[in-house]
Parts: structure tokens; sequence; C-alpha cells
């Protein structure tokens, strides 16, 4: 197995961003197919690789100006068994698929890392059903599951592993002990509906305090993605403990619930400078929250105003 950097260092004071909404660029901006959302079959082609590389670069651009870290989050939200089935990829083919996905993100790591804005390789995971309905996946079963993924992350020489768009706490603790069992460090985000409760019903505060507790605070920590910030802000209370496990968000664009979005044929792009402005709220109230960065509807554009807001004494 490969040695892994344990020591994150967006657990430190440093400030590190992500990319935005990775399938909603390619497909609404980009104009490429992206079949059961799935942006891992870019990596099939010489093509692929390069639009995805592209994609990726108009992040590290921003992040190198702003001498921050950056998080390459793989382009493998959907390559887990059940999606990956749809596709036609069988337990090898996954495997074959997620080393490639690490592999470019090794590439754009050499290209881009730098003392003043390193970058963090990190194998993302998604839910094994809908990211908007109720995960019904036990523990053992979850841990069972997602445990190829992350046992390929981990060979394949990920710094981390980190699990989005997750709707349960069951879930959550599964993928957590599979990350424990492969000894690479997780992140776990959870996404919640306008009601600011998870799809199951269950607050943050829940959900975290459950994954901990079953887990002996495995998780290096937590965020929020897949929801507006006025979805979530409200549940966050300043000095609790929970709350302080909380060192990321990438919010979505619009204010829309998540039946409305999966509904809409259009891009809500939002107000990139107003989201900025809740980041930068939300970074005033939670000082922890180091990890930056954007979900459906986010792109370049969002992601610089968001380090408008947040950072401006930040610039090259």
């Amino acid at each position: 197995m490969a040695k892994h950097r344990h020591a994150l260092p967006q657990i430190g004071g440093k400030t590190f961003l992500t990319d935005g909404g990775m399938e909603t660029t390619l497909i609404f901006l980009e104009g490429i197919e992206l079949p059961h959302f799935a942006s891992f079959v870019l990596l099939e082609s010489e093509e692929g690789r390069r639009q995805l590389r592209r994609y990726y670069e108009a992040y590290l651009a921003i992040a190198r100006e702003r001498r921050l870290g950056f998080i390459l989050d793989s382009p493998t939200w959907r390559s887990n068994p059940e999606w990956g089935a749809r596709l036609g990829y069988d337990a090898e083919g996954l495997r074959r698929i997620n080393t490639a996905a690490v592999t470019l993100m090794h590439e754009l790591s050499r290209d881009w890392d730098t003392a003043e804005a390193p970058c963090v390789i990190s194998g993302a995971i998604g839910p094994r059903g809908d990211g908007y309905q109720p995960g019904r996946t036990g523990i053992e079963e979850a841990r069972r599951y997602h445990s190829a993924q992350i046992a390929t992350f981990a060979e394949a020489g990920a710094d981390m592993v980190a699990a989005y768009t997750l709707t349960g706490t069951d879930e959550a603790v599964g993928i957590t002990l599979a990350a424990s069992d492969h000894g690479i460090p997780c992140a776990i985000s959870f996404t919640v509906e306008t009601d600011e409760r998870l799809a199951t019903g269950v607050t943050l505060r829940e959900a975290i305090e459950a994954v901990d507790a079953a887990t002996g605070n495995s998780p290096a920590y937590y965020m929020v993605n897949c929801a507006h910030p006025t979805h979530f802000q409200g549940a966050l209370w300043a000095g609790q403990p929970w709350v302080e496990r909380i060192r990321g968000i990438r919010a979505n664009a619009s204010t829309r619930s998540h039946a409305e979005l999966d509904e809409s044929a259009t891009l809500d792009i939002g107000d990139p400078a107003d989201l900025g402005r809740r980041y930068r709220a939300l970074r005033a109230s939670f000082p922890g929250i180091q990890v930056l960065g954007g979900c459906c509807g986010t792109d370049h554009r969002h992601i610089r105003a968001i380090c408008e807001a947040c950072l401006p004494a930040a610039r090259a």
C-alpha cells in the first residue's frame, strides 16, 4: 500500500480551494454529454482527459494566484459498483478507471503543486444511490460496498478520500470504517434539504455526532455540499463542538430545492457575488471552515467570487 499524508494540511490554518460543480459545468457550459451524471467516462479518451485537465486548471490557476492550497477531488463521484454497472463497468473496469482518475490528479499535482499553493489528492466517493434521496444502505453493507473503490484510491496513492452528497448516517459510518480499514484519511460531506435536515430527517448535528460516536471521531473532518448556504447556515451554532468538526463548504449556486434542481432543464448559476458574501459570513462565524469550493451550478467564476469576498488580502 502506498504511503499517505495523514497530517492533511487543510486541517491546519491554511485555506484550501476545491473545484465547483464539475458535472453541471461540463454538461451545461461545455456541452459535454455525461451519461448518468458520470464524469469519469471522460477518462476513457485523450480528448476527455484534456477536457478534465482544462476544467481543473481553471481552478488551480486561482489557487496559485492567491497562494492557496487546492484539493484535487477526482472525477469519480459515480464510479462505484451500481452506477458503474449501468455504464458497463465491472469490478476490474472500475479498478482501472479509479486508478486512472488518481493518476490524472497526480499529473496535475506535479504541474501545479508549489510550496505556497500545495495540492492534496483526494479520491471522491459518491453515495450508492441518488444524492437527493434517503440512503437505505446499512453500516456493514456500506463498508463492503465502498471498500473496493477506497482500496483502489489508497493503492493509487491518494492522500485521502472524500465522500460527498451523503444523505444518511449509516452510509457515512460504513465509508469511514472502510477508509480506516485501508489506512487512508477520509472527509465526510452531508447534503441537506431546504429545512436544514438530511433527507433522512436527521439534523446536521445528529448526523455528525452519530458518525463520530460510531467511529471514534475517525473522519478527518466534515463538510456540507450540494445545498445553498440559506439551507444550512441556520443549523450551525457557534461554539458547539460538533460545528468545529465542519472544515469545508461546497455549496450550490442556486437557492432552489433538490427537487426543483432535479426537474430543471437549465442551469441556475445564482449570484456569484452574493454566494461569496455568504461564504464570508460563514467564515466570520465559523473560522474553522478552511476548505472552500462549490457544487451544482458553480464554476470558476463562483470560486473567484468566494476568494474576493473571503480572502481579499490573499492576492498575488
